[in-house]
């Protein structure tokens, strides 16, 4: 089987690439394999097309690929809130919280993952056009294989764009080269309070697998409850999931980033988060119309959440 990610040299995906690596889809009895596809857009159409079982992603981006929730579930979440970071580089010297930075600015996202950012931003008052703020893809993140934050902090240490939106092992990386700032963690209370439910990672699989072999969709989410369970008993061993995928720089974040996140690690999947995600897809026109929370999440699973 394969579970498709977005982005490998990251926080943002951690317990399912962790998973894999430290063996917990193997102790329940899938053999799993991490498929890096980017951007999130052709992660999912791949789950639709069925070139992988799973999807490892921001939630609302199903959307791409199965038009108003059709065809696909949410098993679980891999952590609460939405999880990326707007930095700005040090030139701006930017405060903490205010989005007034970011007028007149090139800001670096990728595809799908912006729509976050614009929604935060008009909901913070602010009007891309009028005050002129281009959201566009990074430089050099057209690719395969390409890890996006990584590259997105390159970007800014070159001078390709002004900031980015993105997770937090570019964020890090930012920050310890001195060239950014961090304006924006909506995990952590920044922003609008509604940006929080805008989406969140999670496990997603098709309707059709969980009818086909729903132990094997129990079984994924089982995985991801036990890797939660297990960094939180000993977050060393991020480090050593860090140090079979990823340059050993980053590795040597990875434990300390994993750290931070382990308040979030948690699966479930709430009828306020789902109610938030969907109104923030109304608002982009990404969905059309009211769509229950059993059409979303996996109900029949919600159980083993709590395992």
């Amino acid at each position: 089987m394969k579970i498709a990610l977005p982005d490998l040299i990251s926080n943002s995906y951690f317990p399912a690439a962790a998973a894999v690596e430290l063996s917990f889809f193997k102790a329940e009895g899938l053999n799993v394999d991490l498929e890096l596809i980017f951007p999130v857009d052709k992660a999912y159409a791949a789950l639709r097309d069925g070139a992988v079982d799973f999807v490892a992603g921001s939630a609302h981006s199903a959307l791409a690929a199965f038009s108003d929730w059709k065809g696909v579930k949410l098993l679980c979440a891999q952590g609460q809130g939405m999880y990326w970071f707007l930095v700005m580089h040090k030139r701006f010297a930017a405060k903490r919280g205010d989005l007034s930075v970011v007028k007149g600015r090139s800001i670096g996202a990728a595809p799908w993952v912006d729509m976050g950012l614009k929604r935060l931003l008009i909901a913070g008052g602010i009007d891309l056009e009028q005050d002129k703020v281009t959201i566009a893809p990074v430089p050099g993140t057209q690719g395969a294989g390409v890890n996006f934050g990584v590259t997105a902090a390159k970007a800014l240490e070159e001078g390709k764009i002004d900031g980015f939106w993105a997770n937090g092992m570019g964020t890090e990386v930012a920050v310890q080269r001195g060239i950014g700032d961090v304006v924006i963690d909506v995990r952590r209370g920044d922003g609008p309070k509604e940006c929080f439910n805008y989406t969140m990672a999670s496990i997603a699989t098709t309707d059709a697998l969980i009818a086909r072999a729903p132990e094997q969709a129990a079984a994924a989410i089982r995985a991801i409850t036990k890797t939660h369970a297990a960094l939180k008993q000993d977050v060393t061993r991020a480090a050593e999931v860090g140090r079979k995928l990823f340059p050993p720089a980053e590795a040597e974040l990875i434990a300390e980033l994993i750290r931070r996140d382990l308040p979030y690690y948690s699966p479930v999947i709430s009828e306020d988060f789902v109610a938030g995600m969907n109104g923030f897809g109304r608002d982009l026109g990404i969905l059309k119309g009211p769509v229950r929370y059993g059409d979303v999440v996996a109900t029949q699973f919600t159980d083993l959440w709590a395992s």
